[in-house]
């Protein structure tokens, strides 16, 4: 085979398979789970975390902190809900996985401040995805559907 064409072949491969591990997180595979609300086991772990470790700021009924489009005058914005009245929704799932995992900070940048942490570490892959797999299951039926679309982008 010429040079030219092997490269050409290289090339393609290569695009090939970064297009299938795209595919396969954007699925959260390969973080070891995947966003499923429509899975009652993954669910009930996720509601579970999600009270012991998300309730206190974002509500027992994912409804947020008040005001929370307002800066409190340390500057940082309040928990925001995590029900359909809020944003979360509007962002892919992959995007929520990394947010929750890394924290605001690794994806805003380290000068931004926020009172959400980080919970590498603290829960495992399979475990963000339970808590993201609860939120979804509480929002309706058309904001599903909706997140759907927006990750499938």
């Amino acid at each position: 085979m010429p040079r030219k064409a092997r490269w050409i072949v290289i090339g393609l491969a290569g695009l090939a398979a970064a297009a299938g591990a795209a595919a396969y997180f954007a699925t959260g595979n390969g973080a070891g789970a995947a966003l499923d609300p429509d899975d009652p086991e993954k669910v009930a772990l996720g509601a579970r975390l999600y009270a012991e470790h998300c309730a206190a700021c974002h509500g027992t009924e994912l409804e947020g902190q008040p005001n929370w489009r307002q800066r409190r005058p340390d500057g940082r914005l309040p928990a925001p809900p995590h029900d359909e009245t809020g944003h979360t929704w509007h962002h892919p799932a992959e995007q929520l996985f990394a947010l929750t995992k890394q924290g605001l900070a690794a994806l805003a940048g380290a000068d931004y401040q926020s009172d959400m942490p980080a919970y590498e570490g603290k829960l495992s892959d399979a475990e963000i995805w339970a808590v993201l797999s609860y939120l979804k299951s509480r929002w309706p039926a058309e904001i599903r559907t909706r997140h759907d679309q927006i990750s499938e982008r």
